[in-house]
């Protein structure tokens, strides 16, 4: 029997031809993913029904926007507690390298030297439970952004108790029981 060299060449790009045929027409998007063919989901999210799907830290139509953006920078604070007068002071949201949606207070209760720990999900920030400087401070806010796409205002509801002395300062944490107002940040 001879080799046939050419006809073996001939198969060869035969096959390649009908596989990479066969993987395009699996690849290609049918029914509804046919919705997401044209979009881009940028930051790692995934397109679902001509949607995308952002991961935490991000939104947007192409989550192309990192949410935590909106609360960065310098807020004027107007606050009254439980314990402490009414009282005006500056805080700074400043980003952290964890991730996307996590971000540092600082000067939070005009008393912490220390930057908070605080994390965003869309808009809503969130302090979790954390004891600083013989304080622990927690709480979560809600920005404010109706009629405009940036961050003006900041209504923040949290907590500080002292560690050693067990008084607790609520800035409408819980409004319910003891009729506390939310801190007020504004840019």
């Amino acid at each position: 029997m001879k080799f046939n060299a050419k006809g073996l060449f001939l198969s060869v790009i035969a096959s390649a031809v009908a596989a990479s045929g066969l993987l395009y027409t699996s690849c290609r998007p049918s029914g509804n993913d046919s919705k997401c063919a044209a979009i881009a989901c940028a930051h790692g999210g995934a397109c679902q029904e001509g949607k995308c799907v952002c991961p935490a830290g991000y939104e947007g139509d192409n989550c192309e926007i990192t949410t935590r953006d909106r609360y960065l920078g310098g807020w004027r604070v107007a606050e009254k507690g439980t314990v402490t007068a009414a009282r005006e002071y500056q805080v700074a949201i400043e980003t952290s390298s964890i991730d996307a949606s996590h971000v540092y207070l600082k000067n939070v209760y005009n008393y912490f030297t220390s930057p908070i720990a605080a994390y965003v999900i869309k808009d809503t920030l969130i302090i979790p439970n954390q004891q600083l400087q013989g304080k622990v401070i927690f709480g979560k806010g809600y920005i404010d952004t109706v009629g405009s796409t940036t961050a003006n205002k900041l209504t923040i509801f949290y907590e500080v108790i002292d560690s050693a002395t067990q008084l607790v300062d609520d800035f409408g944490y819980y409004h319910d029981i003891d009729h506390s107002d939310g801190s007020v940040w504004s840019k």
